[in-house]
């Protein structure tokens, strides 16, 4: 091959090789970041601590009957409100319903007399609350170790709080709740007692927080859960930007605002209130109605390949300058 040929041959490899890598180049040319120009606005924004938990009642009290025997009559049932004092179910003793059983095969006049003369065993409501649990049926046979009903004095709402979190709680601290079976409505409580005892729940230790709703709403019923933002903080009328807006350096934040047409973009300081996790509070730095600029993308430069993928005698490297592993090796 003629010296001429072969300086042609590699001319034309390194024109390719230069076109090539101009190539590579445009390819991976890192984008741009787009950002939307957002106003800033007035409204509320508040601090939460949030966690979940149930409805539970204040006081269970489980109802046992005091003999055994069979149930005669159930005088109420789930959900009912009761008084202290109030009869909510007749038992019959285990010799009065062997009685009547006998007298009932004798006839009507026959039961009537033993009905008249063996009275039947009240069960009566030990407090005023309401009926969360009915646990027999008419005719069933108890013992004083069975459970007739279960009542409570007043539904509360029990949260689950993490111990990195709880010494943030305090006593009279407004809750937010909004329970899983109704998640449209919320109602609004108070943490009135905080265990001093926690539990291991996945290696994570969490304290109760008791939170009392007053009124307690109608649709609360007992082992619902509830999902609870403690509200630490809140303002109704504050200053607010997005919190995608806020940039920090050198231990100040800052803000770009959108220059003059065909100017690049001007960083202002400004100072934070309460953050929420989609909005900021702006202190000092900006007005309603003045404009920021909102990244939709971060960017990250690339570093750029250390060999032209082209070039003669090189082997092509990846943007972070590594060599990539040939298959099979």
């Amino acid at each position: 091959m003629s010296i001429k040929r072969v300086a042609a041959i590699l001319a034309a490899v390194a024109v390719l090789g230069v076109a090539g890598w101009r190539i590579y180049k445009v390819v991976n040319k890192p984008k741009k970041p787009s950002a939307d120009v957002v106003a800033v606005k007035e409204g509320p924004i508040e601090n939460t601590i949030d966690a979940t938990g149930s409805v539970s009642p204040l006081n269970r009290v489980e109802i046992k009957p005091p003999i055994s025997g069979r149930i005669e009559q159930l005088l109420v049932d789930e959900g009912a409100r009761v008084k202290a004092g109030d009869v909510l179910a007749w038992m019959s003793s285990s010799d009065r319903a062997a009685i009547l059983d006998a007298a009932r095969a004798q006839g009507p006049d026959e039961l009537k007399k033993w009905e008249d003369s063996y009275k039947p065993t009240p069960i009566v409501a030990p407090l005023s609350g309401v009926i969360i649990l009915r646990n027999v049926v008419v005719g069933q046979t108890v013992d004083p170790t069975t459970v007739l009903y279960a009542m409570s004095d007043k539904l509360i709402v029990v949260a689950q709080v993490d111990e990195s979190d709880v010494g943030r709680i305090k006593v009279g601290m407004p809750a937010r709740i909004t329970l899983d079976a109704f998640p449209d409505r919320a109602d609004t409580g108070k943490v009135f007692e905080i265990l001093a005892e926690g539990k291991n729940v996945s290696n994570v230790i969490q304290y109760g927080v008791k939170i009392a709703v007053d009124p307690v709403p109608a649709y609360f019923k007992s082992q619902m859960t509830a999902n609870v933002s403690f509200i630490q903080e809140r303002k109704t009328n504050a200053v607010l930007i997005p919190a995608a807006a806020v940039r920090e350096s050198g231990g100040a934040k800052h803000v770009l605002l959108p220059g003059a047409e065909g100017e690049p973009p001007v960083s202002r300081e400004i100072e934070t209130g309460i953050e929420s996790g989609e909005s900021v509070e702006v202190v000092s730095g900006l007005q309603p109605g003045d404009k920021v600029l909102v990244s939709r993308n971060k960017y990250v430069p690339q570093q750029a390949a250390q060999t032209s993928p082209l070039t003669m005698g090189g082997r092509p490297t990846s943007p972070t300058g590594q060599a990539p592993k040939r298959k099979g090796k």
